[in-house]
């Protein structure tokens, strides 16, 4: 009884399968998806409103500290001033003699240690500096000429003079107060003080604060980082270099600026910077975010930004987002472990009661099915007697085409065989007869000359038909044999028809042992030298070429010659099988394709090459027995 193959063939899928393998495909990506965008919203969520608080933080602190600034700056503005009242001052400037300089010089030097500033002096009004509290120093700057200074030109005129600028004497930076010095209505000259604001820069150090302050010119003049001191905080184009420079107001800094990597204006005044690591703001490897917050300084053209690093509010906003995303996450995998929980249970009872059924059934199916597997079996073991019978049919008729290539090779060769063997023929009968004669004469040296000669020519039929009977004998699947013998061999049978063509031999190969049968190589070789003396017929000087080489544990004879060549339609057919280019019926066309299947049974390989010189080369390759080849012959 045979079972129906339907009871035991896979069920198509039906459409409650499609929606679980859609869950499978397709709900871990969203849940992965859910997960980053949320732990995204919690992260910019948690960022947005750390900002705020940074921000309202950030503005009160601002406020304090440029007021601090303001201050500073603004305790120093009335000392220009009050060197009006000073009569010394304005006698020296209507008559600068050295008594009244001195007095001057002794009088700013008190007013300046009072005041705690860095120096005050008096300029003439041609910038020519009169008298200096510095007068002592080295690098005083008594006598100087400062007329190009800005703060000069602006009090010269009445204005107030507010600078901040390197100093060209001593490269010392400071902020310089001037005030025209009037007299009855007139500019007599002008008094200046120079502040040094690096106590500033010391308190927001020991605060542990990034602030700087950034002048008319958008450069930094003071910073709590000395690294950021002198730096263009906005694009200076050439020209305005070209005029900071020859105005010596920053010395001869190269001004270089400080470009953000990301720029976001968050509100007026309130900007959020991102800088390279390898920037002056960044403190380590890595790119730094700050909370810039800039507030304009009163009675100047500066203005006051505080840094406020964003780095441990990113952490924490990280640490939000990852913990939003992992709190999802939980939820997500208890939902679907619940939801999957509740499928097995009812799984197991669809189960239970499918195997209640399928128990039932089970008996009858068995048996049904081990009738139907014995058949199968039968069936085989009948198939593979089939094969091992047509596998041994094909190697009987492989080993028959082989030897009817070799007939067919000596049949094309029999009548240079028969030449050969009909010249010692012919002087056997001749030799023969002059010996009985001789004999009867009783010349017996003349006589036993004559069968020396006999003798020879005996040896060498006998040799002829040696070569024939090894050649036309049945090779084995395996064995050794010796390229030089096997060479010598097949030159042997080819030899009248090589005296025949006159050729000249290349001999270049050493006699190595190769993996496989003495006959089959012979028979290899008097397909490649035979084709090669066809194809040189026309050849008024034929050449031919045996070259051996060793390669990667092989052995690789090359057959070449000078004849014709083959054209490119030949080549695409030349190993098939009763594939000819000989004339008339001289080939049966399975010479190349028995040498390459002989060769291929070893392991080797027969392939062709066409030199650019002409002529034609065949390249046979075949295992090495040994790895120590022979000497060349």
């Amino acid at each position: 009884m045979k079972c129906d193959p339907t009871l035991y063939r896979a069920a198509p899928p039906s459409l409650a399968v499609k929606p679980r393998l859609i869950r499978h495909l397709f709900l871990p990506p969203l849940v992965i998806a859910l997960m980053i965008g949320l732990g995204y919203i919690g992260f910019w969520v948690s960022e947005h409103y750390g900002i705020r608080s940074l921000s309202e933080n950030g503005q009160r602190q601002l406020e304090l500290h440029a007021r601090a600034v303001e201050s500073e700056i603004s305790k120093y503005t009335y000392l220009p001033s009050l060197l009006e009242l000073e009569s010394s001052v304005s006698k020296l400037l209507d008559d600068p003699t050295p008594e009244t300089r001195q007095t001057v010089n002794d009088y700013l030097e008190g007013l300046n240690r009072r005041s705690r500033s860095r120096a005050i002096y008096v300029m003439d009004t041609t910038g020519r500096v009169l008298a200096t509290s510095n007068w002592r120093d080295v690098d005083s700057y008594l006598g100087e000429d400062l007329s190009f200074r800005a703060y000069f030109q602006n009090a010269v005129r009445g204005q107030p003079g507010r600078f901040y600028g390197i100093g060209s004497t001593n490269g010392e930076p400071g902020y310089y107060l001037a005030h025209g010095l009037e007299e009855h209505g007139k500019i007599i000259g002008v008094a200046v003080v120079k502040v040094r604001l690096e106590a500033m820069e010391e308190r927001w150090q020991r605060a542990r604060l990034e602030a700087f302050v950034s002048d008319e010119n958008g450069i930094i003049i003071l910073s709590s980082d000395p690294a950021r001191r002198l730096k263009s905080v906005v694009p200076l184009s050439d020209e305005t270099k070209e005029k900071l420079a020859r105005s010596l107001q920053y010395y001869w800094f190269p001004l270089n600026e400080l470009q953000p990597l990301a720029r976001e204006t968050l509100a007026e005044g309130v900007e959020k910077l991102t800088f390279p690591a390898n920037s002056e703001l960044a403190s380590d490897d890595q790119d730094i975010t700050y909370l810039a917050q800039t507030r304009p300084l009163s009675d100047t053209p500066w203005n006051f930004t505080l840094l406020t690093p964003l780095a441990d509010l990113r952490r924490e906003a990280i640490n939000q987002g990852i913990l939003v995303a992992v709190a999802f996450a939980l939820v997500a995998f208890l939902l679907i472990a619940w939801n999957e929980r509740r499928k097995v249970i009812a799984t197991r009872l669809a189960a239970r009661e499918a195997l209640q059924e399928a128990n039932n059934q089970l008996e009858r199916r068995i048996t049904e099915r081990t009738t139907d597997l014995r058949a199968s079996n039968e069936r085989l073991k009948g198939q593979i007697r089939e094969r091992r019978q047509a596998e041994e049919t094909l190697r009987r008729a492989q080993d028959e085409l082989v030897q009817a290539g070799k007939l067919a090779a000596i049949g094309q060769m029999s009548t240079s065989i028969a030449h050969e063997l009909n010249q010692p023929l012919a002087a056997l009968r001749t030799l023969s007869g002059n010996t009985v004669r001789f004999l009867e004469r009783g010349q017996l040296d003349v006589a036993s000359t004559n069968l020396k000669t006999i003798n020879e020519l005996i040896d060498r039929m006998g040799r002829i038909t040696a070569s024939l009977r090894s050649f036309a004998r049945r090779g084995d699947d395996k064995g050794q044999a010796s390229l030089g013998k096997a060479v010598d061999a097949a030159l042997q049978l080819l030899n009248s028809r090589m005296e025949c063509a006159h050729l000249d031999l290349h001999r270049d190969f050493k006699d190595v042992q190769v993996q496989i049968d003495q006959t089959r190589l012979e028979q290899i070789l008097v397909n490649l030298i035979g084709n090669a003396l066809d194809a040189m017929q026309s050849q008024p000087l034929p050449e031919l070429w045996l070259e051996g080489e060793e390669y990667d544990g092989k052995y690789r004879l090359r057959v070449r010659d000078n004849g014709h060549g083959i054209d490119a339609e030949a080549r695409k057919h030349l190993f098939e099988p009763f594939f000819t280019t000989k004339p008339g019926a001289q080939g049966l066309g399975l010479g190349l394709t028995l040498s390459a299947s002989l060769a291929a049974a070893t392991g080797g390989h027969l392939g062709v090459e066409h030199p650019a010189s002409g002529g034609t080369t065949f390249v046979l390759s075949l295992p090495l027995v040994s790895p120590i080849p022979a000497e060349p012959i």
